[in-house]
């Protein structure tokens, strides 16, 4: 029997995280709650009170965030266990609880902002030298008075919010059409067994060693897609429709201005990303002549992107061994980094083996009064010891966030999310890069970071680009028709790829079934993200003067300023060419190491 066949109780407890320093049993936690539950009625008190003075707005910050405080324990206790196991009815409970909790919180609360913007931040300034401990939410108070000038009248405001529920029927739409209606029928697998593909197993196929397989699976889902042409297309519009809308009502310039104004991002920083990655198209067509060698193929076709250049590595790593791994390739962040990380295993953050009913993949997940609990579903392949310091990327991220900084800026910004975790990525790639012997393992571990370049920064890319001009196209007055979209879609197919890829038609469809298109210009973050990381290897490894120092002082910023601010901590600056450049040049020395070694 396997793990992941093995219920929740049947898993020994020195492999599950220890969740007692957030609540030693189930009583402790309902008296809490049901203490929190009672306490969360107290800050009504505070409406129409907030603007009258500085110590009054001060005294409620620092309420809200005890508060805050209580309920997120509350959460991350409850959503923690029932992610552990779902069929746990007990655990059921526990989270329904913690989010009718939360969810009302937001409602009670719900005051806040419309009553702070009935003054200017002129007077809040004003505040600061009545209460000066007011000061120690400044930059807090700053960047939302940022949204001001996009804040409408109360009413305005109110009837968007009764309509918000209507925004996201596209997003909805989208996804129980692609998730639960869609049927793709079957296909032959390397066996010749008949099986039904789906969207979970097409990444399985579409990289399958047997050619044929990839070509079936490519073509049955793609002749599938294009049957709902037109039913996606009018949904893609409309969520294009909503983000316009909504950007001209707030009065930001366009819609792709409303997403970035989120995180302090010039609209140029997007562009520059594009711009750089166009400059460095010879890079992915380089790749591209490699991967047809390799495969030994006379033409490569869009279903062979996916294909391997090496197969998985047929060798299996113990838990004991994955945690040697990590820590010796990550000795390089210095004593103190791995003291901490060693706290990881001391202190069981983690959570490693599947079993019945646990969530699916792998997270970091934790608070300012809890553990930087990480999930696993270890099976003990590179993948899962690649995962696992992926993860633990985040935890001490998060980890050196709540030790260094106040609560209220303990969080760090979701577009700084991946930097951290990719940094550690790269380090195990390069680590075990240099320990191996076996050609076979060197070229698999040079492969594995072949793939990230080109998933995570030229496909994300490309995605990115698409989403900007479809959008500036509907500002302009364009109407967004399939045959449009798709005929834009194959253009960008053709740039991203070559002239040494042969572009099969249907690859025209592949934009209806990207589910980040619903989730506003937010795949730019993807390809930044692991441009930083780069850069910051990049420093580290060649002992770049004070790179080291720079890059943990930026795990310890958390949230106290804007998130291209923060990267300029660690030494980036991601609206300079120069740091994506670093990535892309990784790109290419990886590219020329895999020709050395496959020789």
């Amino acid at each position: 029997m396997t793990k992941s066949e093995l219920k929740r109780e049947e898993i020994e407890n020195i492999y599950k995280w220890d969740l007692t320093p957030i609540f030693k049993d189930i009583k402790e936690f309902d008296d809490y709650y049901n203490k929190v539950k009672n306490e969360i009625k107290d800050v009504q008190k505070w409406q129409g009170q907030i603007v009258l003075n500085g110590k009054n707005l001060y005294n409620y910050l620092k309420s809200s965030d005890e508060i805050e405080r209580k309920i997120y324990k509350i959460y991350y206790y409850a959503h923690l266990n029932y992610d552990s196991d779902s069929t746990n009815t007990l655990y059921q409970e526990l989270e329904n609880k913690a989010t009718i909790l939360l969810n009302e919180y937001e409602k009670i609360s719900s005051f806040v902002s419309p009553e702070l913007m009935t003054i200017d931040y002129d007077k809040i300034k004003e505040f600061y030298l009545e209460e000066p401990k007011l000061l120690e939410y400044e930059f807090i108070l700053e960047n939302l008075y940022r949204f001001k000038p996009h804040i409408l009248s109360k009413e305005e405001e109110h009837i968007l919010s009764i309509m918000s529920k209507t925004f996201d029927n596209p997003e909805k739409t989208f996804e129980s059409l692609t998730d639960t209606d869609m049927t793709f029928g079957t296909i032959l697998d390397e066996n010749k067994n008949e099986v039904t593909l789906t969207e979970s197993n097409y990444a399985i196929y579409i990289a399958s060693k047997d050619r044929n397989v990839r070509k079936r699976a490519f073509e049955l889902l793609f002749k599938t897609y294009s049957n709902f042409k037109n039913t996606i297309a009018n949904t893609f519009k409309g969520n294009v429709d909503v983000l316009t809308s909504i950007s001209q009502i707030k009065k930001y310039n366009n819609s792709i201005e409303a997403a970035l104004f989120q995180d302090n991002v010039p609209v140029s920083v997007y562009q520059n990303l594009i711009d750089t990655v166009h400059q460095n198209m010879d890079k992915i067509y380089n790749y591209y002549q490699l991967k047809k060698e390799v495969l030994n193929l006379d033409e490569l076709h869009s279903y062979d992107i996916y294909a391997e250049l090496v197969q998985d590595l047929d060798k299996n790593y113990s838990f004991d061994e994955a945690k040697k791994l990590v820590i010796e390739a990550l000795s390089v962040l210095g004593n103190d980094y791995v003291t901490n990380l060693n706290k990881a295993f001391d202190e069981k953050w983690i959570d490693i083996y599947p079993n019945k009913g646990k969530r699916g993949g792998a997270y970091s997940s934790g608070f300012y009064d809890t553990k930087p609990y990480v999930l696993l579903n270890f099976e003990g392949k590179f993948h899962d010891v690649s995962t696992l310091a992926h993860e633990l990327g985040h935890s001490m991220h998060t980890y050196y966030s709540c030790k260094n900084n106040p609560y209220q800026y303990s969080s760090y910004k979701i577009f700084v999310a991946e930097v951290a975790s990719t940094v550690n990525e790269i380090l195990l790639n390069k680590y075990m890069y240099n320990k191996a012997t076996d050609k076979n393992e060197k070229l698999f571990l040079l492969n594995q970071l072949l793939e990230l370049f080109k998933s995570t920064i030229y496909r994300q890319t490309m995605f990115a680009e698409f989403e900007m001009n479809i959008h500036k196209r509907m500002e302009n007055g364009e109407v967004l028709t399939e045959k449009m979209i798709s005929d834009y879609y194959y253009s960008l197919n053709e740039l991203y790829f070559g002239k040494d890829v042969h572009l099969d038609d249907l690859i025209r469809y592949e934009w209806e079934r990207i589910p980040h298109f619903y989730y506003d210009f937010y795949v730019y973050k993807y390809a930044l993200g692991l441009s930083a990381a780069c850069y910051i290897v990049d420093g580290i490894l060649n002992n770049k003067e004070n790179a080291l120092e720079n890059y943990l002082n930026f795990l310890k910023s958390g949230g106290k300023d804007y998130p291209m601010e923060e990267l300029k901590i660690a030494g980036v600056d991601i609206s300079k060419k120069e740091v994506i450049e670093s990535a892309l040049n990784m790109f290419e020395a990886t590219i020329e190491e895999f020709k050395k070694q496959y020789k």
